[in-house]
């Protein structure tokens, strides 16, 4: 089994742990919500509900780009990683405007009567298991593709959230302790007004980073590190000139460098060419990125510049 395939299987068990732990909180959350009439618990099971469908969507998109090129596909199909991203975040973001527009309707009109006991011990329930998920997403996703880093992403979201739940549910079961039921009315509605307002970040974030591999943008960090390669080599075989285009999709790093030869350049064979690309690659996975490469040499500039 080759490195990437092992990793490919790592990833899709990684999110398919993401799958099930989402589909227990989705069916625990709207369950506990309906029950003590909380559209702050429903929230947070609409989102481990969309969680599902939206992370077996992640899964097919990885096994999908691991097929590798083919006649039809012949560049791969790692464009369906950030585009899984594109869908998913899409789809929160549009999930945190909803709970925030029902949120402000119930402040409208005076707020929520809430089970504030029970909804107190959801809410430990939810802080316990999402901090502990998102502990192993985060773990996971440290070597794992931007799939998972997405779903840990996601998570660390959903954790943030079930701790806004316990702080929220917790001032509300003072404020019922000390007769104060028409504060605790608000409490509700306002932390779910609060939290999907907040959360809007993680999306908002996530559908950045995706659309800049869908339209093939240079990505910037690993751009200097490439072009500090490229240089180098520039120098060392005394080019006259170098260019450089990157380019990140998925698990993909395209990579296209070209050199323009002058009479005093070292290289000047197709052998001694392939020794220079062979010196290129050898540099590049030493700063540990493992591209999709081509290199390319010229003595007009104008076919590359």
């Amino acid at each position: 089994m080759t490195a990437a395939r092992a990793e490919s299987r790592a990833d899709a068990r990684t999110l398919l742990v993401s799958v099930w732990a989402s589909a227990v909180f989705a069916v625990v959350s709207l369950v506990w919500g309906l029950v003590v009439d909380s559209r702050l618990i429903l929230f947070d099971g609409l989102y481990s509900f969309a969680s599902v469908g939206l992370s077996l969507l992640g899964v097919w998109a990885l096994r999908a780009a691991r097929r590798g090129p083919d006649d039809r596909y012949p560049w791969g199909r790692e464009i369906y990683e950030p585009l899984a991203i594109v869908v998913k975040a899409a789809a929160l973001g549009g999930l945190c405007l909803y709970a925030l527009a029902g949120a402000v309707g119930d402040l409208l009109v005076g707020g929520r009567d809430v089970d504030t006991g029970w909804a107190l011990v959801y809410a430990v329930v939810a802080t316990a298991g999402g901090v502990a998920v998102s502990l192993y997403m985060r773990r996971r996703a440290r070597a794992g593709s931007d799939l998972v880093r997405a779903e840990a992403a996601e998570w660390w979201g959903d954790a943030l959230l079930s701790i806004g739940v316990l702080v929220g549910f917790a001032i509300a079961w003072g404020f019922t302790l000390g007769g104060r039921d028409d504060l605790a009315r608000y409490v509700d509605p306002a932390m779910v007004a609060l939290i999907s307002a907040a959360f809007l970040v993680v999306p908002a974030r996530l559908l950045a980073q995706a659309f800049r591999e869908v339209l093939t943008m240079s990505p910037p960090a690993v751009r200097e590190q490439l072009l500090a390669c490229v240089r180098e080599i520039e120098e060392e075989y005394g080019f006259a000139e170098s260019f450089l285009r990157v380019a990140k999709v998925g698990s993909r790093l395209d990579v296209e460098a070209d050199y323009v030869v002058v009479a005093s350049s070292t290289a000047q064979t197709v052998t001694e060419f392939d020794a220079v690309r062979a010196a290129l690659l050898a540099r590049i996975r030493a700063t540990g990125q493992d591209p999709s490469i081509s290199v390319g040499f010229t003595a007009d500039r104008s076919w590359v510049a």
